[in-house]
C-alpha cells in the first residue's frame, strides 16, 4: 500500500513506521521538518503544504499528530493540545476530499479519555455518551473532524488509545522513575483504573485495522486486563525488584503538573470489545508480561 502518515517521528509513530515498512507498504510522511529528513525506498517526508497533486494514489491515511499531553496544563497548553489535532485532521481530510481516488481507510487518533472518569463503569465502545472533562471534550471535537472522511465514503476508524508502554517513550518511564528510585507507591486511593496497551500490540493494532475492512468506528486500544492504580504500581516494583511502600498524594502532583494530574490520579477501564470481536490477538494480554518484556529490552 501507498500510506499518508502522521505523527510517525513519534513514540509510536516511529515504531508503527518501522512495522510498515517492513510488510513493504510504502510511506509518505508528513513532517513539519520534512527538509531535515532523509527519504529512503520505503519512506518519503513531506511537507505540511503537500496537496492531492503532490502525491501519487494514496491507500491509507494515518493520522498520530498532535501535541503532548505530557506538562503543566496552561491555558495556551490546553489550546495546543486541542488546536494541534483539530488543525491537522481538517487537513487531512480536505486532502482526501481533494484526491481523484479515494483512500480505502483512514485510521485516526483518539484516546481512551473520549469516556470520561469512572471507578466503576466498564466502558467498551458500545459507550457514545462521552465524558464531560477537557480530555473527553477534545477527543469528541477531534473524531468529530475525522468523521467527515466518512462522508465522503472513506472507512474511518478512532483508535482510542490507553495508556502506551514502552521503555523510551509514552507514560511509562515517567511512571516508573519513582519506583526505580525506590521512591514508588500508588497515587492518591490507588483504586483509579489503568487502561494499558504495550506499544508493539499498539502498532499492532493499528495494523490489523489498515488490512480488515469490516473494522470501523471507534476501536480501544487497550488490554484486555486494566488494572487498578495500585495493583499496576505492585506489579511494576516486583518487576524491577523495588519496594513499593509509599503513598503519593494527589495534592503532590497538581503542584507538579496542574490539571494534568488526572491523567494519573483518575482513570477508566476500558474493554477492546471491537479488536476482540474481530479476532485480534494480543501479545501482551497480562500486565506482567508486558512489564517484563519492556524491563528486559
Amino acid at each position: 500500500m501507498n500510506i499518508l502518515i502522521t505523527g510517525a517521528t513519534g513514540f509510536l509513530g516511529s515504531k508503527l513506521a518501522v512495522h510498515l515498512t517492513n510488510l513493504n507498504h510504502k510511506l509518505y510522511i508528513l513532517s513539519r521538518s520534512a527538509e531535515k529528513r532523509s527519504n529512503t525506498s520505503h519512506m518519503t517526508f513531506l511537507n505540511y503544504d503537500t496537496t492531492a497533486n503532490d502525491l501519487p494514489g494514496i491507500d491509507a491515511v494515518i493520522n498520530l499528530a498532535g501535541e503532548s499531553l505530557f506538562g503543566y496544563w496552561t491555558k495556551k497548553k490546553k489550546e495546543m493540545i486541542l488546536t494541534s489535532r483539530i488543525r491537522v485532521t481538517k487537513y487531512l481530510v480536505q486532502l482526501m476530499k481533494d484526491m481523484k481516488e479515494k483512500p480505502r481507510v483512514f485510521i485516526s487518533g483518539s484516546a481512551v479519555g473520549y469516556y470520561g472518569m469512572s471507578e466503576d463503569v466498564i466502558f467498551t465502545e458500545a459507550t457514545t455518551q462521552p465524558g464531560n472533562d477537557f480530555l473527553a471534550s477534545v477527543v469528541r471535537q477531534w473524531e468529530t473532524e475525522a468523521s467527515y472522511a466518512e462522508e465522503i465514503g472513506i472507512r474511518t476508524v478512532y483508535t482510542r488509545f490507553g495508556v502506551m508502554l514502552g521503555k523510551d517513550g509514552g507514560a511509562f518511564p515517567l511512571m516508573s522513575l519513582p519506583i526505580k528510585l525506590y521512591t514508588g507507591g500508588h497515587i492518591g486511593d490507588g483504586e483509579q483504573w489503568l487502561s494499558w496497551i504495550h506499544v508493539k500490540d499498539a502498532v499492532k493494532i493499528i495494523t490489523f485495522c489498515l488490512e480488515n475492512s469490516t473494522v470501523k468506528g471507534a476501536v480501544n486500544v487497550t488490554a484486555p486486563t486494566p488494572k487498578r492504580n495500585k495493583d499496576f504500581i505492585k506489579k511494576a516494583a516486583q518487576v524491577y525488584k523495588r519496594p513499593n511502600w509509599l503513598h503519593l498524594p494527589t495534592a503532590f502532583f497538581y503542584l507538579a503538573l496542574g490539571e494534568m494530574t488526572q491523567l494519573l490520579a483518575k482513570g477508566q477501564f476500558v474493554y477492546p470489545q471491537k479488536a476482540l470481536e474481530h479476532g485480534f490477538t494480543f501479545d501482551f494480554p497480562l500486565l506482567d508480561r508486558a512489564l517484563l518484556d519492556i524491563a528486559n529490552h
